[in-house]
């Protein structure tokens, strides 16, 4: 059974022992504090999402029988019936509808009578999404809102995809680059680590076959603060040019990390003197809980994609609701336009039912067609109603002047970090590049730390992480989630201050201290 354990990934483990610890008495709350979900949402954004919806109903029943619906169409008197609708309801919700009619003008994209009729369609969902990469009411506001809270007014000119949150986006960006011959079976890749356990697995299933390098961050101190980052040494392999892509999740997971514009300035010269062609898949899912963040997409455009999920920071990962974005001008076409004429012909029949010309197909649309295996490339497309939610979404945050939101988010991950550090008697990381949403815990430096070199021999030569979290479950009522699959070291684990209450991250940390306490009042006494 131990074997078996330690064969499992995190997650496994974590349900297997879950379910064992469901039929097992204790005085102790369950504590589980794997799970990346966070336990708060956006319920302004949503409200007005259902009352949307519940317009956009009503004007599908403007005749006798309603039992049968009509299709949504720029009627007589739509806007007005939408403004006294709006004016009756008393609720936040209703207030952002109104804001959005009355001051979002500029953000749309579209007169705003043309905006209202095009979204009461989608919050029907009676049509396929067109255009199918991402609906025209949407673009806009979701482009002004990944300017807002992720990129540089300065960032050049972008598309973007709407998918089903940001790991469909990793997946259907590796898929796009294999078919289009931009990635080939036994290249070379880089991962930079830790990272998101499943973007270490993907680069290693049968159908892709990379020769993988892992780039590895380490604890550093900035400004007399400690924090994740990647040293020079490590950053400078990517100046081999036989690297032909490098992903990474920034600001990391599970180490909450962002990188520092050192490290970014040390990138942009990588990329300008040994590795033009490097392509860049950047996942910015946590860049939203720092107040100042600079993404790789900012600083190289032409050479990243970017993939972005609404999930964690609005609670919404039931909605599965992200981004891909690609500058106007990049390297994934660049190198589209060099492939051998060989490949281009394979390529000419794998597009050819889309268009007549398919070499002038670019490679965000091809990830489009790729979604749906080409054939079906008239049903691609994320579903209009779950735009519509990632528009709305967009539209309070960039709405939300004082940034009262994000300022609320950030305040709760900041304060459960503290109080779980302060528990465990662990320095606080480098404060302005640390998301706080996940902690890493390095055994390893902590038991040292707190009992000495001895001891944390003697746990080392004696168990395993697995039954470290095995025995934290069962002894102490709490889940921690193995880190080594992330690419971390095989003695920490991950800590999510997102999901539980705030007051739980002090009990975590006095759960933890209080098993290996007594760990090592029993080692003690065994060597009396």
């Amino acid at each position: 059974m131990k074997q078996n354990l330690e064969s499992l990934s995190p997650f496994e483990l974590n349900l297997y022992l879950e379910s064992r610890m469901t039929h097992q008495e204790s005085n102790k709350e369950w504590l589980n504090a794997g799970r990346g979900n966070p336990n708060w949402t956006a319920p302004i954004p949503r409200e007005a999402y259902f009352l949307l919806g519940e317009f956009a109903t009503k004007e599908t029943m403007r005749k006798e029988k309603e039992s049968i619906g009509t299709m949504i169409k720029e009627k007589t008197g739509q806007t007005e019936r939408f403004e006294a609708f709006v004016n009756q309801k008393e609720s936040p919700g209703a207030e952002l509808l109104q804001d959005i009619w009355e001051n979002g003008s500029h953000l749309l994209g579209l007169p705003r009578e043309q905006w209202l009729t095009q979204m009461l369609d989608y919050s029907i969902g009676d049509n396929y999404p067109y255009p199918e990469r991402v609906l025209t009411a949407c673009e806009q506001p979701i482009k002004q809102y990944l300017h807002h809270e992720l990129f540089k007014a300065e960032t050049e000119p972008f598309d973007i995809f709407a998918v089903e949150g940001g790991t469909a986006g990793i997946v259907y960006t590796f898929k796009s680059l294999v078919n289009n011959h931009l990635l080939e079976r036994h290249d070379k890749i880089a991962l930079m680590i830790p990272t998101f356990a499943p973007y270490m697995e993907i680069p290693e299933l049968p159908e892709y076959g990379f020769d993988v390098e892992y780039i590895r961050s380490e604890l550093m101190e900035i400004d007399g603060q400690r924090s994740y980052q990647f040293s020079e040494r490590e950053l400078d392999r990517l100046r081999n040019n036989e690297i032909k892509a490098v992903f990474v999740v920034n600001p990391s997971n599970p180490t909450a990390n962002a990188i520092y514009d050192d490290s970014i300035d040390q990138l942009k010269d990588i990329v300008k003197r040994d590795n033009p062609d490097l392509m860049i898949l950047s996942d910015d899912v946590y860049g939203t809980f720092l107040k100042d963040f600079t993404s790789l997409f900012t600083a190289i455009p032409y050479n990243t994609a970017c993939i972005y999920s609404y999930s964690k920071y609005f609670g919404a990962t039931g909605w599965r609701v992200g981004t891909i974005a690609l500058a106007k001008d990049n390297i994934f076409d660049k190198r589209l336009r060099e492939l051998p004429e060989a490949k281009k012909e394979a390529l000419d029949e794998r597009y050819g039912t889309l268009t007549s010309e398919p070499r002038d197909i670019s490679f965000i649309d091809r990830l489009v067609a790729d979604s749906r295996s080409v054939a079906l490339n008239h049903a691609a497309g994320l579903s209009a109603p779950q735009q519509v939610m990632m528009t709305l979404f967009s539209l309070y945050a960039l709405l939300d002047k004082e940034d009262e939101y994000k300022q609320a988010v950030m305040d709760i991950c900041q304060t459960r970090g503290e109080l779980l550090y302060e528990s465990l008697e662990m320095s606080i990381p480098y404060k302005s590049l640390n998301t706080a949403y996940y902690c890493e815990i390095d055994f390893d430096w902590w038991l040292e730390k707190r009992y000495g070199r001895a001891f944390k021999s003697f746990v080392q030569e004696t168990w395993t992480m697995t039954d470290i979290v095995a025995r934290l479950a069962e002894e102490e009522q709490l889940m921690l989630l193995k880190a080594e699959a992330f690419g971390s070291s095989k003695w920490t684990v991950r800590v999510s201050l997102a999901n539980l209450e705030t007051k739980a991250y002090k009990e975590i940390g006095v759960r933890v201290s209080a098993m290996m306490d007594r760990l090592h009042s029993n080692w003690k006494n065994s060597r009396k």
